[in-house]
């Protein structure tokens, strides 16, 4: 029996900086309340004030201490932190921070790849200060942020996308991290194997009943069981642990959102009206999702009374959406912190932001098991 192998390639051309805010909202809220850092602080509305519905936007260092973490029910940060201060999240001042910090990429290189509100890559293999090294512009980077805006970031440095995009995470708060290629294998071969980008909630199980509980594990599959077992994913993770990944940084983001809203001739009066109509907005949206091939973190929901008084809402979570059922049980649950119905409702939209591409390598797979030559 002899497998295909496909070929490996390792562009080692480019300087990537990935800057990742830290805890981001949670941040921008002890700056502006000192007082606030001396406590456990969660972005959430207090679920005293909900009947214990809402989810935690983040969170600051001390309170993560508990346990608490993004997209956690509020009432279950509460039951792990009592004393924790809860603070309703202002979406519209983190944008305009976000817009200045984005100000501050700017001097340093116009090839920017925002992933999200506090998170992006950038290009620095040639730069505006015309800097021979990635990790003096990181340093720059994070003290013009730290200087004009009293905020941290940690950077993490290397030759592609998803190394730097490890290592942003491997020191934080106010981390620099690099790893060049002589380094690569030595940082990615013990790390636990949830930790790769890539990787979500629903695989870890998968890789672990597979014997992958680190990138040792991974390191030593072969490239076609990899792919037997979980397809392109399989292709793509066989590079990753050899520290390969040749994708650029992308500088065009074509559409920052993909949404849809139904106004109604007759106001929803019920629960019952108001559910059955996320539903069906949830589908249109998964719909437009996969018809342009993107997949999103941020779900907002927008609610038009009867008096034209307007509500927007919304989460940001740590994996992606794009079907239907992700999307209605994430817009039912910013619903369950409205739950206004008294007034009639004209108006409900639901729209994903912070998109992506769902993009994979464009490859044909041996679905075969044995190749006679």
């Amino acid at each position: 029996m002899t497998e295909m192998a496909f070929p490996l390639k390792n562009d080692l051309s480019r300087k990537i900086i990935h800057i990742d805010m830290d805890a981001f909202f949670a941040s921008v809220e002890e700056r502006d309340q000192p007082e606030l850092a001396k406590a456990p602080l969660v972005i959430a509305r207090h679920p005293n004030d909900t009947k214990g519905r809402g989810v935690v936007t983040t969170a600051n260092y001390l309170a993560r201490q508990y346990g608490i973490h993004s997209a956690m029910s509020a009432q279950k940060a509460y039951e792990l932190c009592p004393h924790a201060v809860f603070v309703p999240g202002n979406y519209e001042k983190y944008q305009q921070i976000s817009q200045e910090i984005r100000k501050i990429f700017h001097r340093y290189t116009d090839i920017i790849e925002p992933v999200s509100i506090d998170e992006a890559y950038l290009d620095v293999t040639t730069n505006k200060i015309n800097s021979t090294s990635a990790i003096k512009v990181a340093k720059l980077i994070q003290r013009d942020i730290w200087r004009e805006l009293q905020l941290t970031c940690s950077a993490g440095v290397s030759y592609n996308k998803f190394l730097a995009k490890l290592a942003s995470d491997f020191q934080k708060p106010k981390g620099l991290t690099v790893v060049t290629p002589e380094d690569a294998l030595d940082f990615l071969l013990p790390l636990p194997i949830e930790k790769f980008h890539g990787v979500g909630k629903k695989t870890v199980p998968k890789m672990h009943e597979f014997g992958i509980y680190t990138g040792q594990d991974l390191y030593e599959k072969s490239e076609m069981a990899l792919i037997r077992q979980f397809g392109k994913r399989g292709y793509s993770l066989y590079r990753k642990v050899r520290g390969i990944h040749n994708a650029p940084v992308e500088t065009t983001r074509e559409r920052k959102s993909i949404g849809k809203e139904h106004t109604y001739a007759s106001p929803l009066v019920t629960e019952e009206d108001v559910l059955r109509q996320l539903r069906q907005l949830a589908e249109e949206v998964a719909g437009a999702l996969k018809r342009h091939q993107k997949h999103g973190k941020t779900v907002v929901l927008k609610v038009r009374y009867d008096d034209f008084m307007t509500i927007t809402r919304r989460a940001t979570l740590p994996d992606y959406l794009h079907t239907k059922e992700a999307i209605f049980s994430q817009s039912s649950t910013i619903w369950e912190e409205i739950l206004g119905i008294e007034k009639g409702i004209r108006l409900l939209g639901i729209t994903l932001t912070n998109l992506d591409p769902i993009t994979y390598e464009n490859i044909r797979l041996p679905l075969w098991e044995n190749t006679n030559h």
